[in-house]
Formats: C-alpha cells, structure tokens, sequence
C-alpha cells in the first residue's frame, strides 16, 4: 500500500513557528525522495478527518503540547494510523520535566535538585518559605514552565528579588513551575536513532544560558561535532543516556540535553521526543557527522513507524 504521509506541524502551542520551520523541512525532504506527503497543520485541521482523507501514516513535526505530550498520539492510534516516534505514555512523561527527573533520580541518575510548585501555591505556601526553599538550593538558579520546550518561559535567576518576575513569567506558560540549582559546566545534546546512540553535540554560547534566542535567533552560538569528549567520557555519556531513554519507555528517535558540571560528573537536564528537524537543528548535526544526510535521516525516522 502506497503511503500516504500527513505531516503535522504548527498546532497551537508557544512553539508553532519552530514546528513550522521544522516540519516544512521534513515535508521538502519527504517530496524529494519521491514520496506523497502533505502538509497538515493542526491548527486549522480536523485531526480526526485524516482518516477521510485517506492519510495512512503521520509524521509528527509538532513541538510542544499538543504534539510532544501524548494528545496527538492518542489520537492517531485511536485512528490506527501509525506514526513518528515514541508512543503515549512515554510521550506524556517525557513532556513533564518533574516527573521525568524522578524516575531519572529512582535509578540513580544524577539530575539538578528542584523545587516543584502549582500555580497557586501561595495558598498553602508563603512565599518567604520558597525563598528559604532556593537559598538551600544556592543561586542562581533556573525557573522554567514544567512542560514547555525550546527554553520558552525560562529565566535565570541570580538574585532572590528576581524571583517573583520569573514565576510570572513561567506560570504564564504553564500552571506547574519548576525552579532549579543552576548547574556550571559544559552543556551537549546526545541523539538517539533507533537503537543507537548518535555523537554527541557541544553546545557553546555567550549566553548566561541556552536560552530561545541562543537556540534559534543567535549567529554566535557554536555547535561542535564531534563533541571533543575523550573516549573514557563518550563512553559514559553513551551509556547514561541509553539508560535515561529506556527508563522513560521512549522510542523512534529523539535527543537529551545534559551538562558536565565542573565536578566531572554528567547531569541530566531533559528529554525532547520530537526534536527540531531544520538543517540547523542538532539532531541532524549529529548524524551528518556519521554520515547521514538530512533526507536519509528523514526517512529513516518514518521507517520507524508503527
């Protein structure tokens, strides 16, 4: 049976304009190797009529809620229509960054000490507590919405009289807010295709962080592949990584962000599922550097599909 490929971009999340980026990449690519794919933007489109449409694989270029969290998954296996990367439950976990560093930490990975609140926390707990809570955990330290990617609504936070202006500015994105030790050292990204993991990625700004603009609007950040780890330090960053992404049930293909801290030891920050797929992205950074072209890599995902 001839496929029939819906690509699925924009949505209504904070990172629609990424995913369009992305996702009309993987449909340029898609149409070069030949093959039937159309653009689907969610926004705008009946995701149940897919199926009316006669579409019979969907490949998922959404970022974000909606596209990462399992919704869009349950959906299309509702459809019977098989799809791009990892399944629901995994999906929706991997989306929750608190929930996912606690299973991280129940198999002893290393991840940075947090502080998890709900929007309305003032009501069972004052604020001078959350204060005392982050002078434990050192300055500065990072406030980030609990589920939102592409460093949307993260702020670095150096000084307590901050504070405040970084909830508000997390809590717009999200009701669950997640506040971390800012942890100094070495920031890379290591993919994950299939079964295999790809070479890591350093990742360099002069940024107080890798924030959305170093992500996406900086010429000066710096992405190095091969990562110049030795041997000894690929290897264990080999291993973690597997490690982290099975702990989570994940699959396809994906990316975790970690940062060496100045102790020598490699930190878990976070998990993206569906990763940005622009040629500037890290994902394909890495596999060109084994010798996987962007359109080989985008086929080589949808092969995945189940």
């Amino acid at each position: 049976m001839n496929k029939k490929i819906a690509v699925l971009l924009g949505g209504t999340s904070p990172e629609r304009n990424i995913s369009i980026i992305s996702g009309s990449c993987v449909l340029k690519s898609l149409l070069k190797s030949g093959l039937n794919a159309h653009p689907i933007d969610t926004r705008d489109f009946p995701i149940m009529h897919l199926k009316k449409q006669k579409f019979n694989t969907a490949y998922i270029m959404l970022h974000g809620k909606g596209g990462e969290d399992g919704s869009i998954q349950g959906v299309l296996e509702y459809l019977n229509i098989p799809y791009t990367g990892s399944k629901i439950m995994s999906s929706a976990i991997s989306m929750d960054k608190f929930r996912t560093k606690q299973l991280w930490r129940s198999h002893s990975l290393l991840t940075a000490p947090n502080i998890y609140l709900h929007r309305n926390y003032k009501k069972t707990t004052s604020f001078s507590l959350i204060r005392k809570k982050i002078v434990t955990l050192g300055l500065p330290v990072i406030v980030k919405p609990n589920c939102q990617g592409s460093s949307i609504g993260i702020t670095r936070v150096n000084s307590i009289e901050d504070l405040d202006h970084a909830l508000n500015v997390a809590f717009f994105y999200d009701n669950y807010v997640l506040i971390e030790k800012f942890l100094t050292g070495e920031e890379y990204t290591v993919p994950i295709l299939g079964d295999k993991i790809l070479p890591a990625v350093h990742v360099s700004t002069k940024h107080q962080f890798y924030d959305y603009h170093a992500k996406y609007l900086s010429h000066t950040t710096q992405y190095t592949c091969p990562s110049k780890l030795n041997i000894q330090q690929e290897t264990r960053l080999k291993k973690i990584v597997m490690s982290a992404w099975n702990i989570l049930g994940c699959s396809g293909y994906g990316r975790i962000d970690v940062i060496l801290h100045e102790n020598k030891k490699f930190y878990l920050l976070e998990v993206n599922t569906i990763p940005g797929m622009t040629h500037r992205s890290l994902l394909p950074i890495s596999a060109k550097s084994v010798g996987i072209s962007f359109d080989k890599l985008v086929l080589n995902i949808l092969k995945m599909t189940y």
